[in-house]
């Protein structure tokens, strides 16, 4: 079962008067089985009509350094997103 989160949860029960910590209400909610909901990254779902590119590696023999580079990007999660973390 998915819900808003824990710090929702916690305020909702607050405001109703419950003395609950966020400790309390994060093993209250794994004993449920309940979820919190957020995003998740979406790094293998192609846009409708993007364009795939090639491998352009495949078959070449790396035999020097610096003959070949690669880069990456990280995703950390913040808030309602995510930062896009490139060297």
């Amino acid at each position: 079962m998915a819900v808003p989160g824990l710090a929702a949860d916690g305020t909702m029960l607050r405001a109703d008067g419950w003395r609950v910590n966020r400790k309390r209400v994060q093993r209250l909610m794994r004993t449920m089985g309940i979820v919190a909901l957020g995003p998740k990254p979406r790094t293998t779902k192609p846009a409708p009509g993007h364009k795939v590119f090639p491998y352009l590696l495949r078959g070449l023999a790396i035999e020097r350094p610096n003959q070949v580079w690669c880069a990456d990007i990280t995703y950390i999660p913040i808030g309602r997103g995510f930062l896009y973390l490139a060297p």
